[in-house]
């Protein structure tokens, strides 16, 4: 069964930054390096929105309008680890933070019901 684990979240005040990552287990590297991995956001009271996406292989990204330039997604195949590097953080990006994992490529924006596997969050919190 595939587990994922995201780690990094945290309180920090605007115009901070933090670096997400989200740990694979219980999927082989091939499997893994054939996977679209995404990053999710849920805001209180919000439904969850689609952040980012990277498509196997690295060679395609997705990032929602409002993080274009601010936050970079990678990943490392060999670690099966993804991650999320969050610049110039606005109140607004708080939230609870998600990883997820599709087989193959995912449409973009990515739809939450292309994702079987999720990881439990981590929580998000910027101060203005």
């Amino acid at each position: 069964q595939v587990q994922l684990v995201e780690s990094g979240g945290g309180s920090v005040q605007a115009g901070g930054s933090l670096r997400l990552s989200c740990a694979a287990s219980g999927i082989t590297y091939s499997t893994y390096s054939s996977c679209s991995m995404g990053w999710f956001r849920q805001a209180p009271g919000q439904e969850r929105e689609g952040v980012t996406v990277i498509h196997p292989g690295g060679g395609s990204t997705y990032y929602a309008d409002s993080v274009k330039g601010r936050f970079t997604i990678s990943q490392d195949n060999t670690k099966k680890t993804l991650y999320l590097q969050m610049n110039s953080l606005k109140p607004e990006d708080t939230g609870m933070y998600y990883c997820a994992t599709a087989f193959g490529r995912v449409g973009y924006p990515p739809r939450q019901a292309e994702f079987p596997y999720w990881g439990q969050g981590t929580q998000v919190t910027v101060s203005s």
